[in-house]
């Protein structure tokens, strides 16, 4: 294999510039208007910088030096803005970053208030320090605490893991694309610093990184490629990656370590070029494309106190209009943050509960902040006592989360309401289809789930009506009264099914949306199969409601699993009460309890399961003609609102590709098989209107 000539060929991989330079690129930023990066951050990344010396300028004849103004931009998202100056960068530059919105779900959530075992993502805050003057001062910088150096690595080496097992998502192969084209687009890097509480050495009290904020994949597999890893450029490179097999231990000062690592990459490259027979796979031929980088470094912020939430809602716009399949819980969290992001920005809503609400600050802070702010403005309200159980905390903050994303169509809200339409490039609230609402109810649903041990399909709160466009008046009342109020106090019974059945339910284990075809699903109870039951949500809030007194001892039941770490929950007896010494709920026996239904208003029928061998409810011919009509009815009107749901989809499926550069928003296999199931539909329903005319009376 012949290798491509070109300028700079015979040395690709750029060394640090000298300290001098490195010094007065550090002093030219620290001097530009509406900087507040700290120095030590700079000092970490000035031997990434490739050729500082052309970042700089003059500020006048003989003045000091300065950045070139051209190089930087002012990036605004919903949640602030932020100074962002362009560089060229080494490629090893950057840090995979574990708080990137498309991996939450892999990491325990600080939201849970209940203990829980594996990994937990750091808590992140602002960088905060004692100036010379003695005051405290925040920086445009990030804080994280670890227990150790071994800690930290394996996090941000468990963060790459996590994002190589979503890349089966992407429709090309991004590591090739770098080898093969290079890097079209520059990542955005923050600095973060990761405090160590149990430093092994005197000097070895944190570490400096610059996280990606955006283009976390393309910073893992350009250090792929160049053979390192985002936990090494962190916490040091080994000797032996460097070529230095004869020391042991790590390298940690970057200046040093990327200098050695480019001299190797450079010998290894001028000697697969002299071969004239160069192993194609060979790493220092496959990195050269990426050996330097465009990439966009944050260095300030007006609200640095918000800088997480700023530099978050950098990358957020492409998880409403995703390039890439994101999970469905990432893309709903992502969404749902956006929204509280922008809440604090217009000053709309307390950072303090915007931030507990967003799943990056303990739950557990929830009753303080509560208690600091507004009773009256608050959806929902907690006993005034120094401590609360597992289960009304998560009540708490979901129901805080409900009405920040559906809010109240009232003057109060009305800022709300405009910008959270902003932030998810809604229509007005008069033409707000149902995919907006499910949209925002898949918010609401994944940023809850955060507070329990796993997140759940955020489909199971797809059961509002277009009625949820005018937002939400909660009773206010705590899970507590609400649970004991529930037997005979509609209200409380209802608030209960509609807002939080669903999640206990699929928190547990009992349910799940209905993702379509069940074949070959099966439950299993005492060794013996049983067929799945395939029903929509709705279904089962209705058999719930039909059941009663078993539904509300089931909710007690969970609640109170809850609060006993999230044990098994027990089955329940006709009388409402848990079963002494019963087997734990399980599916099987929730759909033998809580049957599904027919029919979607009036009476309901409950349909017959494959192992249920008791007989139907009798009724006289008369009574079934008038439930029969009623079905009839709600089908057919079901169907028409169906499809004009269809059709908004597909109107804003066809927008959303077009903004987002896709060629087609389906593949084909797709679009034929959606379309030949429309077909075979629509031959299904050809018969309907002569039916129903040849039912009706004739005059």
């Amino acid at each position: 294999m012949s290798v491509p000539a070109g300028p700079g060929d015979e040395a690709p991989y750029p060394l640090p510039s000298t300290r001098a330079w490195q010094e007065r690129w550090i002093e030219a930023v620290l001097a530009t208007e509406g900087v507040n990066v700290p120095r030590a951050a700079l000092e970490n990344i000035a031997p990434f910088i490739v050729h500082p010396k052309a970042l700089v300028t003059r500020a006048g004849s003989g003045g000091d030096l300065r950045l070139r103004p051209e190089l930087i931009t002012q990036v605004t998202t919903d949640s602030g803005w932020m100074l962002v100056l362009e560089v060229r960068m080494h490629g090893a530059g950057g840090v995979v970053w574990p708080a990137n919105e498309r991996i939450t779900t892999a990491w325990h959530s600080i939201a849970n208030p209940a203990e829980t075992q594996g990994r937990t993502l750091a808590r992140v805050r602002p960088w905060r320090r004692t100036t010379i003057d003695g005051e405290g001062r925040t920086f445009a910088a990030l804080e994280s605490a670890a227990p150790s150096r071994e800690w930290l690595a394996d996090s941000i080496e468990w963060a790459a893991s996590e994002l190589r097992n979503r890349d089966g998502a992407r429709s090309h192969n991004l590591l090739e694309e770098l080898a093969l084209h290079g890097q079209q687009e520059p990542g955005m890097y923050v600095p973060q610093y990761h405090r160590l509480d149990a430093p092994a050495a005197e000097s070895e009290d944190g570490y400096w990184g610059w996280m990606a904020v955006r283009g976390n994949n393309r910073t893992m597999r350009r250090q792929d490629l160049l053979g390192i890893t985002s936990a090494q450029v962190l916490t040091g490179v080994p000797f032996a990656t460097l070529g230095q097999h004869h020391k042991p231990g790590v390298a940690v000062n970057p200046h040093y370590w990327l200098g050695a690592l480019s001299r190797k990459l450079n010998d290894e490259y001028q000697e697969a070029a002299r071969s004239g027979a160069a192993d194609p796979l060979a790493p220092a031929l496959r990195a050269r494309r990426v050996a330097e980088v465009r990439a966009h470094l944050v260095i300030g912020c007006p609200t640095p106190d918000r800088l997480f939430s700023v530099v978050q809602g950098g990358n957020r716009r492409d998880h409403v209009h995703p390039p890439l399949g994101f999970a469905p819980n990432d893309r709903a969290r992502a969404l749902g943050r956006n929204v509280l992001g922008a809440y604090v920005a217009s000053g709309a809503l307390n950072k303090s509960l915007a931030e507990v609400l967003a799943g990056t600050d303990p739950i557990a802070e929830l009753p303080g902040i509560l208690a600091r702010l507004d009773q009256k403005s608050l959806a929902i309200q907690l006993p005034d006592q120094p401590e609360h159980s597992v289960s009304t905390l998560r009540d708490a903050r979901s129901m805080l989360l409900l009405a920040e994303l559906f809010p109240l169509d009232n003057g109060d809200n009305e800022q709300k309401r405009h910008l959270i339409r902003h932030a998810l490039s809604e229509a007005a609230p008069s033409s707000l289809q149902l995919a907006d609402i499910n949209r925002r109810a898949r918010a609401w649903s994944a940023l809850t789930s955060q507070s329990y041990p796993r997140p759940w399909n955020p489909r199971v709160a797809e059961i509002f009506q277009r009625e949820a466009r005018k937002g939400f008046a909660l009773s206010r009342r705590p899970l507590t009264e609400v649970l004991k109020a529930a037997d005979t106090d509609d209200a409380a019974f209802e608030e209960l099914v509609i807002f939080r059945a669903a999640h206990w339910l699929a928190a547990f284990d009992l349910i799940d949306a209905d993702r379509g075809s069940l074949a070959g699903q099966s439950d299993e109870e005492d060794g013996t199969k049983s067929n799945r039951v395939r029903r929509s949500v709705k279904n089962i809030l209705t058999a719930l409601r039909n059941n009663r007194i078993v539904a509300v001892g089931l909710l007690r039941e969970l609640a109170a699993a809850m609060d006993a770490g999230d044990r098994a929950p027990r089955r329940i007896m006709p009388t409402g009460e848990p079963e002494p010494d019963g087997e734990p709920a399980n599916r099987a026996w929730f759909n033998r309890t809580f049957p599904k239904t027919i029919g979607t208003q009036g009476e309901q029928r409950p349909a017959r399961l494959p192992d249920d061998t008791a007989e139907p409810i009798p009724e006289t011919d008369a009574q079934a003609v008038v439930r029969l009509t009623k079905e009839v009815e709600n089908l057919v009107r079901g169907l028409a609102d169906s499809s004009k749901d269809i059709r908004a989809c597909l109107r804003e499926l066809a927008t959303r590709a077009k903004e987002a550069g896709m060629d087609c928003a389906l593949t084909e296999p797709k679009a034929e098989e959606l379309a030949l199931s429309v077909s075979k539909t629509l031959g299904s329903l050809r018969f309907v209107p002569e039916t129903l005319t040849g039912l009706s009376q004739s005059d």
